[in-house]
């Protein structure tokens, strides 16, 4: 491990954390992480002896790979204190390499000697250790070591990996004195790791070409007994060229399976077209010793006669007899059907697809031996498609799984924008393909749409998915404390997969919640990887892989499989909490521009639902905008489209809508105007074919006023649903009303239909969301809606539940919005009025007459305030304008007086000079109400001023 002359690395740190003070700020995840790990298994600082091996074999595919690589480094290092070794895959050092032949002298045995065992779990902290849990290129220095006996130590550590497997089968360390440390080491040392990793494969591939010299040798000893010219032929060129790279693709997957099986059997692999190929695999063995399967392809899309098959016999064992025959009708299926012991031999024919091999069990296209292209007429024509190690097979057979694996994870996952959704879909894909049991924590921020600022602080349960039920584990919903040391905190703060491949020794996982790992693991549960949710730089929370039972443990490729998963999902996650922030924001915003309360009147009991959409925000609104007369305007609208803008124009209309009330415009008025804004509108803001276009279209609306006077109704719509009318006999029918253009297209008439509604009628208003849908006829729809409505006595608020309940989608795809308006009527003993001509001497009968009244209603104390209002007003009517002329008086929830006229003169209200004679009656008429006003009819105006009762 090397020594130096002086003590580098954090040790004020280190002597705070053996203190049991907080260190995060001054220490190295990765570091600190082992010292709590080094902790939680009870090892000792001072601790000196470590675990001594001398059953290892000296001269293992590894040690062959990495001798000479040892050897060269050393000889570049010569006369330097850097020493070089190499550990297995358990941190038993295998071989050591010194720059200064000295130091192997000089330095102790347990840094000179191999067969010492460097496991983090039994040496502490240190390189080897280290690159085997983190499984990645670390880097210790001096008192980063958990043991006080390499205090002086400095070392760079990457793993060494199978290529084939993935797996890791070693360490590379170089120990040196800190004055060496140099940026180009950490890349010498992954260099010369690989070229040890490349030197395992071209073992592999060694041993592959021997299997293949054994085939070719077998057939030629047999050339001789096969029927008709027996000439070799490759696989692309089997049945005149037939087989297409498609079809040799098919065969390729299908042989891999069966070098896999490492069985004698065939098995019929139909292709496209109606083709079929018999699939035959035949152990070998090499001279070596290395025993391999091949696999040779014969069409069968004609069948053969089986006395072809059954020729030319290859004795694939060197120097065992030839064997008798072999199966041949295996039926076509998946392989664990197909595969069968075959009779004894399972002979195959010459013929070879040729001599190179491009990697593990792929043989190059081309011709072998003399004869290639001969006649086919009369002999048994066969294509060699693979030959291999079982093991080779396995490994690319799983390759090939995880693929489509990821393929298909790819449209699986992701296919809601739903982060609980999104994270099921994860769990599903995964168990059991991946992992047996799967759990996703998240932070509660991320549900919310938000980001998280500490995910380890408000971390809970999101998904229990496994082949066992989800009893083993935290349930769903709850709260998770982890602490440090825990695979899971270790995810959390490195943002790094971490794999534990025996959960019986992971004290961090184990010390959490000792009794549930004792649940956990009497299931068989033995192996974890945890994967951070990582997607643009958020880290969104972790996915917890399990493995029990009979699965093998988790490695290397099942940890980039996993981390593969896990960053699809959490992108789609991601995603799925942008749109859940935007939908929310979109909600909010809608929500606050729709009514918070409703108004008091005595028009209408009023009661309303609003349901947003699923999927996104609409435009949808309503309101009760008190008129004055005692009327009132009941409004229903719908925005095209869905999202913030469409909740902001909403909010623009509605306002606009309630102004334009206030102006006691008639409805189809109303609508013009409403019309108008949103043409000005689209026009402001870009709308039509541009590139800026902010897609304004159009909206709809209904509007109606109601007066309880007269229990007369005006409405009118603009491209909206007619209302519904529940009569008091609980008779429901929709008023034939002009669906009129919807607004936004500017420039067409709006028209206004007036009915007289019987007493306790009630008035339904709603948007399309409740009747209309993708999947729905609005016919019947409105169906249910009349039975929901056909009720007698019922009040609003019974109404909007029943009707929610009966008509509303459960998974709404629009927004909704409804309304239920039950109508009322003022009695005549509140209300008085008095036709009058326009002469100025009767101005004094109409003061008299209303001071009658008001002592009849015991309003007296409002007498004189009444008097001079009526006096103005009328008198101003008699001036100013035309018959016919009529004075009303109405006690609701405030005095109202009102004088109506021929005229649509508009009064103006001024403020008089002192040198004026007239222009103060308006001005008084102001000072003496709470508020005053005209509206106009279609003969004329009313001007109107209303008193509070408690006003005297």
């Amino acid at each position: 491990m090397g020594v130096t002359g002086d003590q580098i690395g954090p040790a004020r740190s280190r002597e705070r954390f053996m203190l049991g003070e907080p260190v995060e700020g001054g220490v190295r995840s990765p570091i600190l992480s082992s010292w709590e790990r080094c902790r939680l298994l009870g090892l000792s600082p001072d601790q000196s002896e470590l675990p001594f091996r001398d059953d290892f074999d000296p001269d293992s595919r590894l040690v062959r790979a990495a001798a000479p690589v040892l050897d060269q480094l050393a000889s570049r290092f010569a006369g330097s204190r850097m020493n070089v070794c190499l550990a297995d895959g358990n941190g038993t050092v295998l071989l050591r390499r010194f720059g200064d032949p000295s130091l192997a002298r000089s330095l102790p045995p347990i840094q000179a000697v191999p067969g010492f065992v460097f496991a983090e779990r039994v040496a502490g902290t240190n390189g080897i250790g280290l690159a085997l849990a983190e499984r990645r290129l670390v880097q210790v220095y001096g008192a980063e070591h958990f043991a006080e006996r390499s205090q002086t130590n400095a070392c760079s550590a990457t793993p060494v990996r199978d290529q084939l497997s993935g797996c890791v089968v070693g360490v590379l360390c170089f120990g040196y004195p800190h004055s060496y440390e140099d940026p180009a080491l950490p890349v010498l040392v992954r260099r010369a790791a690989e070229t040890i990793e490349r030197r395992l494969m071209e073992q592999s591939s060694a041993r592959e070409r021997g299997l293949l010299r054994t085939y070719l040798d077998a057939r030629e000893r047999t050339r001789a007994g096969t029927v008709g010219d027996g000439h070799p032929v490759g696989l692309d060129e089997l049945s005149d060229g037939a087989l297409d790279a498609h079809d040799q693709l098919i065969l390729k997957e299908r042989a891999t399976e069966l070098i896999s099986s490492a069985q004698r059997a065939s098995v019929e692999v139909p292709l496209p077209h109606g083709r079929g190929v018999t699939l035959f695999s035949n152990p070998v063995t090499s001279s070596s010793g290395v025993e391999g399967v091949v696999v040779e392809a014969v069409l069968s899309g004609e069948a053969l006669p089986a006395h072809h098959l059954a020729t030319a016999p290859l004795p694939l064992h060197p120097g065992l007899p030839h064997p008798a025959g072999h199966r041949t009708g295996a039926p076509a299926g998946p392989l664990a059907q197909a595969v069968a012991p075959a009779a004894p031999g399972g002979g195959a024919g010459p013929g070879v697809n040729g001599p190179g091999i491009d990697g593990p069990g792929v043989v190059r296209p081309g011709a072998v031996g003399p004869g290639h292209g001969g006649p086919r007429d009369g002999g048994t024509v066969r294509g060699l498609v693979l030959v291999g190690e079982p093991e080779v097979g396995k490994y690319a057979v799983a390759a090939r799984r995880r693929l489509e694996l990821l393929a298909e994870a790819s449209t699986r996952i992701g296919t809601t924008l739903d982060v609980t959704r999104t994270a099921w879909e994860l769990a599903e894909m995964a168990v059991p393909r991946v992992a047996d049991h799967v759990t996703i924590d998240v932070p509660e921020a991320v549900l919310r749409g938000d980001e998280s600022l500490d995910p380890g602080a408000d971390l809970q349960r999101l998904v229990v998915h496994g082949v066992h039920g989800d009893a083993l584990f935290d349930p769903v919903g709850k709260r998770l404390d982890l602490h440090p040391g825990t695979p899971h905190m270790r995810c959390l703060a490195s943002g790094q997969p971490v794999l534990e491949r025996d959960l019986a020794s992971a004290v961090g996982w184990i010390t959490q919640n000792p009794a549930q790992a004792r649940r956990i693991l009497a299931q068989e549960v033995h192996s974890l990887v945890c994967v951070p949710l990582l997607a643009r730089g958020l880290l969104l929370g972790i996915a917890s892989f399990y493995r029990s039972a009979d699965t093998p443990p988790f490695g290397d490729d099942d940890s980039r499989l996993a981390q593969e998963l896990a960053a699809r999902a959490a992108l789609c996650i991601d995603n799925a909490r942008r749109y859940t922030r935007e939908h929310n924001l979109a909600l909010a915003l809608q929500r606050s521009l729709l009514p918070r309360g409703l108004p008091e009147q005595s028009a209408v009991e009023v009661a309303h639902r609003y349901l947003p959409a699923e999927s996104g925000v609409g435009g949808d609104w309503f309101d009760v905008i008190p008129l004055s007369g005692t009327r009132v305007a009941l409004l229903v609208g719908d925005v095209v489209g869905h999202g913030l803008h469409a909740a902001a124009t909403m909010g623009r209309l509605r306002t606009a809508a309630r102004n334009f009330a206030e102006l006691e415009l008639a409805p189809d008025e109303l609508l013009t105007h409403l019309d108008n804004l949103l043409v000005r509108l689209d026009r402001e803001e870009g709308g039509g074919d541009g590139p800026d276009s902010t897609g304004i279209v159009g909206a709809t609306c209904l509007y109606v006023i109601y007066d309880p006077t007269t229990r007369e109704c005006t409405m009118s719509r603009a491209g909206h649903l007619p209302p519904a009318l529940v009569h008091p006999d609980g008779t429901v029918t929709f008023p034939d009303l002009p669906a009129g253009p919807p607004l936004g297209l500017g420039g067409l008439p709006f028209e206004t239909v007036g009915i007289t509604l019987p007493e306790d009628s009630t008035l339904v208003l709603y948007t399309d969301g409740l009747v209309e849908g993708r999947h729905r006829d609005i016919d019947d729809a409105l169906s249910q809606l009349r039975g929901a409505l056909a009720h007698s006595g019922r009040a609003p608020e019974d109404t909007c539940q029943a009707v929610i309940d009966a008509v509303a989608p459960e998974h709404p795809a629009d927004d909704i919005a409804l309304l239920v308006a039950r109508t009322h009527t003022l009695p005549a003993d509140r209300i008085a009025s008095w036709d009058l001509p326009a002469d100025p001497s009767r101005v004094g009968e109409v003061r008299a007459a209303a001071t009658r009244t008001l002592e009849e209603w015991g309003l007296d104390e409002l007498g004189f305030a009444a008097e001079l209002m009526l006096s103005e007003l009328v008198t101003n009517a008699v001036r100013y304008g035309g018959e016919p002329i009529q004075v009303r008086l109405i006690r609701d929830r405030t005095l109202i007086c009102e004088v109506a006229d021929g005229s649509s003169t508009a009064p103006h209200l001024r403020r008089a000079a002192s040198t004026d004679e007239g222009g103060r009656g308006l001005f008084l008429v102001a000072q003496l109400s709470q508020a005053w006003g005209t509206r106009y009819t279609g003969q004329g105006k009313v001007i109107w001023a209303e008193c509070a009762l408690d006003a005297a």
